[in-house]
This record gives structure tokens, C-alpha cells and sequence, in this order.
């Protein structure tokens, strides 16, 4: 089997394989690099509307009928989130709000009064909303997955048919959809979920996101996954961006060897350090305490970004300080003397609150989001600041520097020191930014000498430096963490902080591949912070090169004049051995 670098969204799939490999080859985006090997099981499509649906007898019975299915949904779906867990029980907790929003069913009702089939009127209602989300761009744009969550559940009960969804799985099984909204992920029997593909979707959302924290090989994009017959072998191949239809049994060996030297490597508990000793804090990205219960228990030394903004959506009013000092403990009880990074609330434009909707803006993504709610909610900020200074309080004296705390969206030293100035009012000890946008990265130096750490969010980073919606597949070949604009801008900052002293670390997507985690060592970024499953590569990678041979990788990358040529100059420079055992090739 030929292994390949994953190719851009929405790439066609191919119905046959050159190596003999397998009937046919699937490709997509990975997330991760994870394979297995294993039968698949598709989810049931959703009900439609029917064509040309009459309009309801009663036009006024059909319009509370509409309302009442939706208030249905949006109770199971509350049921269903009380019952989960972590990030997955405060997605669910989003979606059941978007079906308890009256807008979209007063706008279906609306439709059904005048004539229109509610099944019908439902959808016609929804795709206005996803038109607008769309629109929107940002977190809004990641909402229509769940959207149209809600009108096939709403549809289904108007026309008493089943509810989108998967069967009870009596095997290990990857599961496949078009795309896998929460509701969906809910009532999967995780235990027994081994992998996941979807035709939709993109690395940063749902699917992407809670493959990552259980640590799920996941390819999304994967055009014709959900034609492949239900039972049907697969290998998927997250590192290749690779669905395997009926895989020969010689490529199974293949991919179940490489399933075993990925357990191998998770088996390597010590610390992350350069062959020759040099330090670097492998770090987990989280989102909620059950987050943090589950990377604690992996060798990890601690996390350097917990996603704090998820304790905030889908709720009507604000967590309360109580109810924030809670969770933020909880969170440091589980890495006991580990080191936890808290970003504070990221939320606002692009991520609407309920408790504090912001005017409408044209341009969200540049909109009042981050730390710029402190100028129009100081007292959202405030009370977070307040609550972490609470934690803080709580612990003992000498462990209090295990508390870092950072603001995100900053964009200037006079920013900087604003945060650092209220979270050292609040008892905090290590104070910090993230580096998401390109004027940060380019006063990196002024804004260190305001604060004790940064962390550079690359995913926002790319998406700002190069002008491009995450969300655009077609445009994904921009937002690749090796453009060369990328790189000087993670340079800089790196560079900026080898010069006074203080930690760098980068807590975006780009943390979670083992070659650039070569290059951002030698660039002498201080951590790394990624899904926890993504770990083991990475520490493989950092501990089989000195700190020399990683600067010379950086070096090469940073000389390159695209972002193909800075990846293929680094892997020329890459150890054999790990070039193999990673398959980077």
C-alpha cells in the first residue's frame, strides 16, 4: 500500500487501487493518525420531506404540530446531554438549544399557515438559517451539522418515521455518515466504536473534535463512504487520509502492525526531551473536566490549553463564579501537580452567547470575540479572572505556578498588559496570550515583556495571515501550517521568547504532527499541545534528533518557497528511522 499525504477537501474518491491493496481506495481528510481495521456500519439516512407535499389540511393544527415536534427534539436532545459526558455532553447541550430557538419554528410555522407541507416548510426553514450560518462563517458556520440535526430529527417525527441513526453495534465497527452531528455520537455505544468517516465535515469540527479526545482514527471529506454496503471490511488510515474497501489480508497484517507499533509508542511514558536532553513540555488539549480525567490518565505533562468557552455555549445565562470555580478545580485535581494552561473565555461574533449577544457584525471572524469582551462585557472577563484567582487561592502556596492562564484574540502589547493586570489583581501567578494574529507575531517581543508566557494558536494564525475561512475546503491548501508567511510569523515569536527567557509553547493543530513538532523544537518553542493520542508520535520524533538536527530542519523549512518544499526539506533531514515507523513518506 502506498501511503500518501491526505489530499485537499471534497477530493473524489477512487474506485480502484493500483497497489492490489484492496477493492477500492476512499480518500479524505485524517484527523490523527490512527488506523484500524474493521467492518463498517453506516448511520440511516435521514427522512425527507416528501416531493411536492400538500399543504396541511389545518393549516393552524399543522403549525402547532411543527412547534411541538421541535420542542420534542429539543427535549430529547437535553435528555440525551444530561446523559453524556464531556465535550460531547456540551455539544449536545448546543444543539438542543438551536432546536429550542423559537425563531426557526416560528418560521416554519409561519410557512405552514401559508400553504407549505410542514415537512416541507421545516426544511425550506432550516436551509434559510444554514444559509445565514454559512454566511456567518466561524463557530456559526460549524452549527449547520447541527441544524440540520434538528430538521431530520423534526422530520421524522411529522412523517412517524425513524429518527437518523445507527443500529446497535455488536462489533467493533467504524462508523460512517455523511456527517456525524452529536445527536448521532450520543447514542453510538463508544465501546464499540473504533473509527470514524464522514462525507462531510472538516478537521475542526464535531466529528474531528471528539474523535481527537477519545482517540478515534477519523478521516473526514471521504466522497462515497456512505455507498460502501454496511458490514463491509475497511482499513482506515487516518495518517494517509485513506478509506481501504475489502483490504487484502496482506495490507490488513499491514495496518494492524502499524495499529501495534502506535501502542507500542504510547507505551513510552517519559518525558518529552530532544535526544541530546533538551526539555519540551508535551502538553493535552481539553475542553471539560471529563476531558482532563481522561488525558491525566495518559503521559502527558499536563495541558496546555483547556477550551474554557465550552462551560459558556448553549446555555441562557452565564455560569455563575460558584459554578466556574468548580469545573477550573476539578480540572487541577485531575493533573495533580501537573501544570494546567486555561485560556479564558474565546466566545463572542463568531461564537454567539445567549446571555450576551453581541450587534450584528459583516465580518465576525474580525469581530468582538476573545479578550475584546472585555470592552463591551467587562463583567464576563471579570468574573472568570475572579474565579481562577479563586482556584489559585485554594491551592497550596507552592503549587499555585501550576496555574497558567492566558487570554485569547490579543492583538497588542497594550492588550497584554490590560489582561496580565487583571489576572495579577486576581491572585494569578503566570500570566499569558495567545498569538493568533499577525500583529501579535510581529510584536511578539513587546508583548512577552507584558507577560510571562504566549501560545501560539496556529489554526487562527493561518486562517488570519493568509485571508482564508477555515471552513473553505476548496482553500485549504492556504491554511496548510507549512506556508512559508506561517512559519516566519511562529519564527518570530519563537524567537522572541529564546531572546527573553520565557515559554513559547503552540497549542494548534500543527502541535499534533511529528514533523513539524521537529521544526517548532528547533525553533525553541518551549510545548506542545495537542489531542493526547497524538502524543506518542510526537515524543518518538523530538527524541530521536539533537537539538542541533532539529534547528537544522527548522532552518530548511524556513528556507523553502512553499508550503510543499518547506514539508519536503524538513523530511530530507528527518531520521530514517522515524521517517519509517511514522510513515511520513
Amino acid at each position: 500500500m502506498t501511503v500518501t499525504s491526505a489530499p485537499s477537501a471534497g477530493s473524489a474518491s477512487v474506485p480502484g487501487d493500483e497497489s492490489g491493496d484492496a477493492r477500492a481506495v476512499l480518500r479524505g481528510l485524517g484527523v490523527g493518525r490512527g488506523v484500524v481495521v474493521a467492518p463498517l456500519a453506516v448511520l440511516r439516512p435521514a427522512p425527507q420531506a416528501p416531493a411536492d407535499e400538500p399543504p396541511a389540511d389545518e393549516p393552524e393544527a399543522a403549525a402547532a404540530r411543527v412547534t411541538e415536534a421541535f420542542g420534542q427534539v429539543a427535549a430529547a436532545l437535553a435528555d440525551q446531554a444530561a446523559r453524556a459526558t464531556g465535550t460531547l455532553a456540551e455539544v449536545l447541550t448546543a444543539t438542543a438549544a438551536i432546536a429550542a430557538d423559537a425563531a426557526v419554528a416560528q418560521d416554519a410555522a409561519r410557512r405552514v399557515r401559508a400553504g407549505t407541507g410542514p415537512a416541507t416548510a421545516v426544511t425550506e426553514a432550516v436551509e434559510g438559517f444554514v444559509v445565514m450560518f454559512t454566511a456567518a462563517g466561524g463557530y456559526l458556520a460549524e452549527r449547520v451539522t447541527d441544524l440540520r440535526s434538528v430538521r431530520d430529527r423534526v422530520v421524522a417525527r411529522l412523517l412517524d418515521q425513524p429518527e437518523p441513526g445507527l443500529g446497535a453495534l455488536s462489533v467493533p465497527s467504524v462508523v460512517a455518515g455523511v456527517d456525524l452531528a452529536p445527536a448521532d455520537t450520543a447514542a453510538l455505544d463508544l465501546s464499540l466504536v473504533v473509527g470514524l468517516v464522514t462525507e462531510e465535515g472538516g478537521p475542526t469540527g464535531h466529528t474531528a473534535i471528539i474523535a481527537g479526545q477519545l482517540g478515534l482514527p477519523c478521516i473526514v471529506r471521504t466522497p462515497g463512504i456512505t455507498a460502501v454496503p454496511d458490514g463491509t471490511l475497511v482499513g482506515l488510515d487516518a495518517a494517509a487520509g485513506q478509506v481501504l474497501v475489502d483490504p487484502t489480508p496482506a495490507a490488513c497484517t499491514r495496518l494492524e502492525t502499524r495499529a501495534a507499533a502506535a501502542r507500542e509508542l504510547a507505551a513510552d511514558t517519559t518525558p518529552g526531551s530532544t535526544a541530546d536532553g533538551r526539555g519540551i513540555d508535551l502538553l493535552a488539549n481539553i475542553g471539560t473536566a471529563e476531558d482532563a480525567t481522561r488525558a491525566a490518565a495518559t503521559a502527558v505533562a499536563g495541558s496546555g490549553l483547556f477550551r474554557t468557552e465550552v462551560l459558556f455555549l448553549g446555555r441562557q445565562s452565564a455560569p455563575t463564579l460558584a459554578e466556574q470555580v468548580e469545573v477550573y478545580s476539578a480540572v487541577l485535581d485531575a493533573f495533580g501537580d501537573r501544570k494546567v494552561v486555561v485560556r479564558t473565555l474565546d466566545a463572542g461574533a463568531d461564537k454567539p452567547l445567549a446571555f450576551a449577544t453581541q450587534p450584528d457584525e459583516e465580518n465576525p471572524a474580525l469581530g468582538v470575540r476573545g479578550y475584546r469582551l472585555a470592552r463591551t462585557l467587562p463583567e464576563l472577563v471579570d468574573t472568570q479572572v475572579a474565579a481562577l484567582g479563586a482556584v489559585a487561592a485554594a491551592l497550596p502556596e507552592a503549587e499555585r505556578s501550576r496555574l497558567w492562564v492566558m487570554a485569547p484574540m490579543v492583538a497588542t502589547p497594550a492588550e497584554a498588559r490590560d489582561f496580565a493586570t487583571r489576572a495579577r489583581a486576581a491572585g494569578i501567578a503566570r500570566v499569558g496570550v495567545m498569538v493568533e494574529v499577525p500583529a501579535a507575531a510581529l510584536r511578539a517581543r513587546e508583548i512577552l515583556a507584558e507577560v510571562d508566557f504566549v501560545s501560539l494558536g496556529t489554526n487562527d494564525l493561518a486562517q488570519y495571515t493568509m485571508a482564508t475561512d477555515r471552513l473553505r475546503g476548496e482553500l485549504a491548501d492556504l491554511l496548510d501550517p507549512w506556508q512559508p508567511a506561517v512559519l516566519d510569523l511562529v519564527a518570530a515569536t519563537a524567537r522572541a521568547g529564546v531572546e527573553l527567557g520565557k515559554p513559547v509553547g503552540v497549542c494548534g493543530e500543527s502541535a499534533a504532527d511529528p514533523l513539524m513538532a521537529l521544526v517548532l523544537t528547533g525553533l525553541g518553542i518551549t510545548s506542545l499541545s495537542m489531542a493526547p493520542a497524538a502524543v506518542p508520535a510526537a515524543r518518538f520524533a523530538v527524541r530521536r534528533h539533537t537539538l542541533a538536527q532539529c534547528q537544522g530542519i527548522a532552518a530548511a523549512a524556513l528556507a523553502a518557497g512553499s508550503a510543499p518544499e518547506a514539508r519536503a526539506a524538513a523530511l530530507a533531514l528527518t531520521a530514517p528511522e522515524v521517517r519509517t515507523a511514522l510513515h511520513l513518506d
